[in-house]
C-alpha cells in the first residue's frame, strides 16, 4: 500500500508531467470541436425527424442491421456489438420494439442460452416507410453539405480512424 493514497503501490501511477502531454493545437481543437458538435447535432436532427414515426436512432440503426442480415435476423450478442450497445441495454431496446411489434426474440436451434432478434413483417414495412424519408435527411443534413472531391478526401480521412476503433472494440 501506498502510505499516501491508501492505495496499493502497484495501482498508483506515476505523476506525468504536464509538457510531455501532447495538448492539441488551436486548429487541432478547434477541429475536434467542431467533429463533436457535427456529431451530436446530426444525431439529435435526425433522431427528432424519426420521432414521427415513433423511431429513436437507436431503433432505426436496429432495423436496418436486421433487415441487411440473412433472414432478417441476428444473435442479440452480434446484434449488441453491431450497434455498440451492451447486452443489457440492448436488451432492454429489443424488449420495447417487441411491444411495438417491430422485433421478435427467438431462440438459437442448438443454444439454449443464445436468442435471435427477428425483424417482423411489420418492423420491416415501417423500415420501408421511413427509410426513404431518412435518407432524405441524410443527404439534407450532410452529404449535400459537400463536393464529391470532399466527401472523398473526408472519407479517406475517417476511414483509418474507423479502422483502428474497429481495431480497439471489445478490448479491456
Amino acid at each position: 500500500m501506498d502510505a499516501s493514497t491508501d492505495t496499493p503501490a502497484e495501482v498508483s501511477s506515476p505523476p506525468v508531467a504536464e509538457e510531455e502531454t501532447p495538448w492539441l493545437t488551436a486548429k487541432e481543437q478547434q477541429f475536434w470541436r467542431a467533429h463533436l458538435e457535427v456529431s451530436h447535432l446530426l444525431e439529435y436532427q435526425l433522431g427528432r425527424e424519426l420521432q414521427p414515426h415513433g423511431l429513436a436512432n437507436n431503433d432505426y440503426e436496429i432495423l436496418v442491421v436486421l433487415s441487411e442480415s440473412p433472414d432478417r435476423r441476428m444473435r442479440m450478442t452480434d446484434l449488441a456489438t453491431a450497434t455498440l450497445q451492451s447486452k443489457s441495454r440492448l436488451s432492454h431496446q429489443i424488449t420495447r420494439m417487441e411491444s411495438a411489434g417491430l422485433v421478435l426474440r427467438q431462440e438459437c436451434p442448438g443454444d439454449r442460452r443464445g436468442l435471435f432478434a427477428h425483424l417482423t413483417e411489420h418492423g420491416w414495412d415501417i423500415l420501408r416507410k421511413v427509410a426513404p424519408d431518412h435518407v432524405r435527411s441524410v443527404r439534407h443534413h450532410f452529404i449535400d453539405r459537400f463536393t464529391p472531391e470532399q466527401i472523398d478526401a473526408l472519407y479517406a480521412a475517417l476511414a483509418p480512424v474507423a479502422e483502428h476503433l474497429r481495431g480497439l472494440k471489445g478490448r479491456s
